[in-house]
């Protein structure tokens, strides 16, 4: 197995397998050529776009062509900006066909469908709409058949606002890139002519093509609530003297240490103290003890005295 084998195993699973036997016009071969041109032209211009890696022009699945675009680490989460160049790059084909035949073809049908979709998505699920806030909109269903059959979940109001901020985002995808395209027009040509000549286009080269190419200026910040009104309060507070602080938490630290320190040490002193007092009181108590047995023993009447003064009666 060598990388041709895997690189065909890789496009056989996104795009399907290889219509060897369809064959196209000249005249289709340079629309499709055009249109891919757009697509990656399109991505490769994207402030926030992920790189282009491969446009190919050779028939697969329901496909005419595609172009490969490709983060370069995983990615698990995607940004506002990521999914706005996502729609551009989307509607980059059907642009370049304007731009270059003047009458767009069905071929972008399923790019105007994603771009649809990502464009509701953000709408409807992400919170990314100014109109609508940072709400989700809809049921979700979890692929739950009968979850649907209550309605959408949400007024007709809501739904002509929902359209409305959706077709703007794909209208104002399709300008940018028209803008894209117009501006570097003559990459558009020398690209889509290299695919009309090889078919297949790899990052390497078309890292080389795309050098000239005029990257889009990047979006101004977006939010999605009074977020200026707060920042413009954080300004207004004086940044902290953090050195200041954390001297303050230092010797607050080592007070704290002082006074468990001295805490022990008066606990052992009185403990000593007190061990002290009760071996006092304990020797106390033994001489105590001991007077008090002598003053019995001195009491008590000799043995010997008392058998003379026996002995001495007897003889009497």
């Amino acid at each position: 197995i060598d990388n041709r084998a895997l690189d065909e195993a890789i496009d056989r699973v996104i795009a399907g397998p290889q219509k060897r036997t369809r064959v196209m016009n000249d005249h289709e071969k340079s629309i499709t050529a055009y249109h891919e041109a757009g697509h990656a032209l399109c991505a490769a211009a994207g402030a926030y776009s992920d790189p282009v890696t491969k446009v190919t022009i050779l028939p697969r699945g329901r496909a005419l062509g595609y172009t490969q675009v490709m983060p370069s680490d995983d990615k698990y989460s995607v940004t506002r900006n990521e999914l706005l160049d996502q729609l551009v790059y989307a509607m980059g084909g059907r642009a370049a066909e304007e731009i270059i035949f003047d009458d767009p073809t069905s071929g972008a049908s399923n790019d105007i469908e994603k771009a649809t979709a990502i464009a509701r998505r953000m709408v409807t699920e992400y919170g990314m709409s100014d109109l609508l806030g940072t709400v989700r909109l809809g049921k979700n269903d979890d692929g739950d058949a009968m979850a649907s059959l209550g309605g959408p979940g949400y007024s007709e109001a809501v739904s002509a606002q929902i359209d409305e901020q959706v077709r703007a985002l794909v209208e104002s995808a399709y300008q940018d890139a028209l803008q894209i395209l117009v501006r570097n027009r003559p990459v558009l040509d020398r690209l889509a002519q290299q695919l009309l000549e090889k078919e297949t286009i790899l990052e390497g080269e078309l890292a080389q093509i795309f050098t000239p190419v005029a990257k889009q200026p990047k979006r101004p910040r977006w939010h999605g609530g009074e977020l200026e009104a707060l920042n413009a309060q954080v300004d207004a507070i004086a940044d902290p003297d953090w050195e200041q602080l954390e001297a303050h938490a230092k010797a607050q630290k080592q007070l704290e240490s002082g006074s468990e320190l001295g805490s022990g040490a008066e606990s052992k002193d009185a403990g000593e103290l007190e061990g002290g007092a009760e071996i006092e009181s304990g020797a106390e108590l033994e001489a105590s003890a001991e007077q008090g047995s002598a003053a019995e023993i001195n009491a008590e009447p000799a043995f010997g005295t008392e058998s003379a003064e026996t002995e001495e009666t007897g003889r009497d």
